[in-house]
């Protein structure tokens, strides 16, 4: 059986990961291949820290989506793929991979999943996570100066000048290729099961994760 692909895109904080790893969990994680398209961000270790400081990371052409498209085939041809591992703190790949192989559903996540025409050649199943601007930037502040280490004046100016403008050009433009538009993200727990059970039925069998036993999901307080 060909792998089915499923590709999860929105904006940055919309909840794009929350819905990945849901259905991962309901679908059961021995069954699924997993790619983000934040690793396969083209490696600027040959630019200087300044230089880096000033590529527009959110702009299509930042991404290496020529390679994810190569091992996206490659994985539904049932080969094994390495996934390279990027550094959101240096902007450039560490040298290291992840292997990983073919199973019988990959989920390709990421801000800009759903705009390269390629890509979305290769999907079955298209979602666009929907989430409200400020919500999505409170997400982004907090995942960026905790996480990332990045000061607070930094972070409000990169979204200034290339997250809202990209979001606006490139991001928000792909919903209209979508099968499935989730409001809310990650907590609108009917819309993934409905995704999940929908996957499961295709796959032709349960699922493994905590979610898969005992009937219905509820939402949570």
């Amino acid at each position: 059986m060909t792998p089915i692909v499923l590709g999860i895109a929105g904006g940055s904080g919309s909840g794009k990961t929350t819905v990945a790893r849901s259905l991962l969990e309901r679908v059961g994680s021995a069954r699924v291949a997993y790619l983000e398209h934040d690793n396969y961000y083209r490696d600027q270790s040959h630019l200087s820290e300044e230089e880096r400081a000033q590529v527009n990371f959110d702009h299509p052409d930042s991404f290496d989506t020529p390679l994810m498209v190569e091992h996206i085939r490659a994985l539904k041809r049932g080969e094994l793929i390495r996934k390279p591992v990027y550094s959101y703190i240096h902007h450039a790949r560490t040298g290291e991979v992840i292997p990983v192989e073919s199973r019988p559903l990959i989920i390709v996540e990421g801000i800009l999943a759903l705009e390269n025409a390629e890509l979305r050649a290769l999907m079955d199943v298209k979602i666009f996570v929907d989430t409200e601007d400020d919500v999505r930037l409170v997400r982004r502040l907090r995942r960026d100066i905790v996480e990332r280490g990045r000061s607070l004046e930094r972070v409000l100016g990169q979204y200034e000048a290339t997250v809202r403008p990209m979001h606006l050009t490139f991001v928000l433009p792909s919903r209209r290729y979508a099968d499935v538009i989730v409001p809310r993200g990650g907590g609108n727990v009917v819309a993934i099961q409905m995704v999940a059970d929908s996957v499961l039925q295709r796959l032709g069998g349960e699922g493994r994760g905590e979610h898969a036993a005992g009937g219905r999901a509820s939402e949570t307080p």
